[in-house]
């Protein structure tokens, strides 16, 4: 199944504003507004009104979790093997240390987009893409990369720049330093 051309768009739009994203999110984190959290997750709920995981995949056909040893052993009891078996089959260990898919799409991706594993699925898999979490500041730099990886996480950062900087009686940018403030409007 491919993704569908409305949300191709969107990580299109968000693969060319890498740099203005990337800066945008930056200067977000450093600024922390109080709002942030319920601010993200109001824009998620958004998002996901408009946007179905099952048409799109991209995550799935792209990238791949990081898998914990309880992630594994999870998997592995699931799958009815030991988790030994299961490293062996479907998992290496990264550059970094940590235990990563051997190939992409991902195993488990079936060819209608639902997850073959999904009650066993990882963490990392049940919290995609974190734009539905708390303390979403310590996030923002795994938010810009996953926007050019999920349509909805494309529209949140779009709906977060909308909120912080182009609605000037909520917040603007003072382009020399770099912080949001009230606007005066």
């Amino acid at each position: 199944m491919s993704i569908l051309p409305e949300y191709e768009k969107l990580l299109f739009s968000a693969r060319a504003k890498q740099k203005e994203n990337k800066t945008f999110l930056h200067k977000l984190k450093k600024q922390n507004p109080t709002d942030l959290d319920i601010v993200t997750n109001d824009f998620h709920d958004e998002a996901f009104k408009k946007i179905d995981c099952l048409k799109c995949a991209n995550c799935c056909s792209t990238s791949g979790p990081l898998f914990k040893n309880r992630d594994i052993d999870k998997l592995s009891a699931e799958l009815k093997m030991r988790s030994s078996q299961f490293t062996d089959k479907y998992l290496h260990v990264d550059e970094e240390g940590d235990w990563v898919l051997n190939s992409l799409p991902c195993s488990f991706l079936g060819k209608d987009n639902y997850c073959t594993v999904y009650s066993a699925r990882p963490n990392a898999c049940r919290e995609f893409p974190h734009t539905q979490m708390r303390n979403i500041v310590a996030k923002l730099p795994i938010t810009f990369l996953n926007s050019m990886i999920c349509p909805a996480v494309a529209q949140v950062v779009e709906d977060l720049k909308g909120h912080y900087i182009k609605k000037g009686p909520i917040y603007r940018t003072d382009q020399s330093s770099g912080k949001f403030s009230k606007s005066k409007n």
